[in-house]
């Protein structure tokens, strides 16, 4: 099945079984804004867990916070943000569409990369277990000639997006006959810059009304109250403030269902050093960040690394860690070395002393800082796409299955009798009211068992009980797990047990301590 076709197919399951529901759905919606549904939520809510908990329960040195959205505007000032946080944005003429200029190379890049890949694709199938892919992509012409293309294309496009030279971006999308979605056509506009915050008014009168905005990042909110929560909690560099919170963006070209919204979530942990250790704890924090991801279990080959060519004004070094979707690698999580610059900033414009004296070495100084960031929705996406699958039976017959890590699955356990009568549903629902204060448990009497099986599959939940006659006599129930649908019969009194420690965010953490 083309990629294409299997990300239609996953953004079509998050609708029809309540994972993500357009916005305001019965007015038409709104552009790039969702709504998560009742499995959704709960599979966001894992996702958020399972971060929280592997910074701020394995770190003793990492706490967390919840600032406000709104915060004072000289905060987005000092940050750079009114300034500089600009998108370089083209219109095609015919479509009126407008799209990101970079985006549309990175996109004509990836092409390149693409073309790379399908040729090492034909030759691993022609030439089975002896393939050497390495030595291949070293030496086949067809892939060399696509890899000089790529490599002169970024070379090209790093150059402009460091001199941020909106004209030889424009040029580069001219010459790279890059065409509009649209309208298939080349007739460009030039490129300009958009700011990308949205703002509003804090006030009750419109002459004493200040202008504010909704925040673009959480990260100034953990900046601005460094030093409340150094002073408050005793904390000794280097130490890390985790924050889950909201940012808002108006991106222009939001697009790929929620990779791209203008209302999302970040994960975000700023960890405050020593100058001149930073690039040492950058280091440290790469790794830990991707075992944190690999420990989900979908395969290695999934990650990589992107270090920036182009790095931000605040930070001397910076890399994602991209996650292979059906539309090709893409940013999941940011790990930035963000130096001192935000708390410096905040220090000048404040006019506040906030510089921390280290009794180690008996001097005040500013820190620097190590930040990771990650995306809610993306991660939430990313899970999403490498979970789904279609699989056909022993028998003939096909079933889609969400093959979801255990531990953030939304419903860790159904709970079926095998029919509605007999005393069955009253069984189960014993069995049911036992096991829902140690996880979240399903009931469903409606249809064939086998149907029942197909649509827990499909919400990917890891465990189905079924309560039968036999049940009322022995006390046993059949255990049925989603991934190898193995059934097999086990006592109630067991049922706690055998899945707590098979569901549990615990279960995720062991496999990074």
């Amino acid at each position: 099945m083309a990629q294409e076709d299997v990300f239609k197919k996953v953004v079509a399951h998050c609708k029809e079984y309540g994972f993500v529901f357009p916005s305001s759905d019965i007015y038409d919606g709104l552009g790039a804004v969702y709504d998560y549904g009742q499995m959704g939520v709960e599979l966001k809510n894992n996702i958020k867990n399972y971060w929280w908990q592997s910074m701020v329960l394995l770190h003793d040195n990492i706490v967390g916070i919840d600032s406000a959205i709104f915060m004072h505007p000289t905060i987005w000032k000092a940050s750079g943000h009114v300034d500089a946080f600009n998108d370089p944005l083209i219109d095609n003429r015919d479509s009126k569409k407008r799209y990101r200029a970079d985006v549309l190379i990175e996109e004509q890049i990836a092409k390149y990369e693409e073309k790379m890949e399908k040729e090492a694709a034909k030759a691993a199938k022609r030439f089975g277990e002896s393939f050497d892919r390495e030595l291949f992509m070293q030496t086949n012409p067809k892939v060399l000639a696509e890899k000089q293309k790529r490599d002169a294309l970024h070379e090209r496009f790093a150059a402009a997006m460091n001199a941020m030279n909106l004209d030889e971006l424009r040029q580069i999308i001219v010459d790279e006959e890059i065409v509009c979605p649209i309208s298939g056509t080349r007739n460009w506009t030039e490129v300009r810059q958009f700011n990308l915050m949205f703002s509003t008014e804090m006030g009750s009168t419109a002459d004493g009304a200040m202008k504010v905005y909704l925040r673009p990042e959480t990260a100034q909110g953990i900046f601005v109250n460094y030093l409340n929560v150094q002073k408050t909690g005793r904390m000794r560099i280097p130490f890390g403030i985790a924050q889950i919170g909201k940012a808002f963006r108006n991106e222009i070209v939001a697009r790929q269902f929620i990779f791209r919204m203008r209302e999302f979530e970040q994960m975000e942990m700023q960890f405050f050093v020593r100058p001149g250790s930073e690039l040492e704890w950058f280091g440290k924090w790469k790794e830990l960040r991707l075992a944190w991801h690999k420990a989900l279990g979908f395969g290695d080959a999934s990650y990589r690394y992107h270090d920036h060519e182009k790095l931000a004004h605040y930070a001397n070094a910076a890399t994602d860690i991209e996650f292979k979707m059906p539309f090709g690698f893409k940013e999941v999580e940011g790990i930035h070395s963000r130096t001192n610059f935000d708390l410096s900033q905040h220090e000048k414009f404040s006019g506040k002393n906030i510089k921390y004296f280290d009794p180690e070495t008996n001097e005040s100084y500013v820190p620097y800082v190590i930040e990771t960031s990650i995306g809610v929705d993306r991660m939430f996406l990313s899970v999403m796409c490498a979970s789904y699958c279609e699989e056909v039976l022993e028998n003939g017959e096909s079933r889609v299955v969400l093959r979801l890590p255990a531990a953030l699955a939304p419903v860790k356990l159904a709970v079926l009798p095998l029919v509605k009568k007999d005393g069955l549903p009253e069984k189960a629902r014993e069995i049911m009211n036992q096991l829902k204060f140690s996880f979240n448990c399903y009931y469903e009497e409606k249809d064939s068992i086998g149907k029942r099986y197909r649509r827990m599959d499909a919400i990917g939940t890891p465990y189905c009980v079924t309560v039968d006659h036999q049940t009322l006599e022995d006390g046993m129930v059949t255990l049925r797990e989603r991934d190898t649908m193995e059934q097999r019969r086990v006592a109630i009194t067991d049922l706690e047990s055998i899945i707590r420690d098979n569901v549990s965010i615990t279960s995720l953490l062991k496999k990074l301590s």
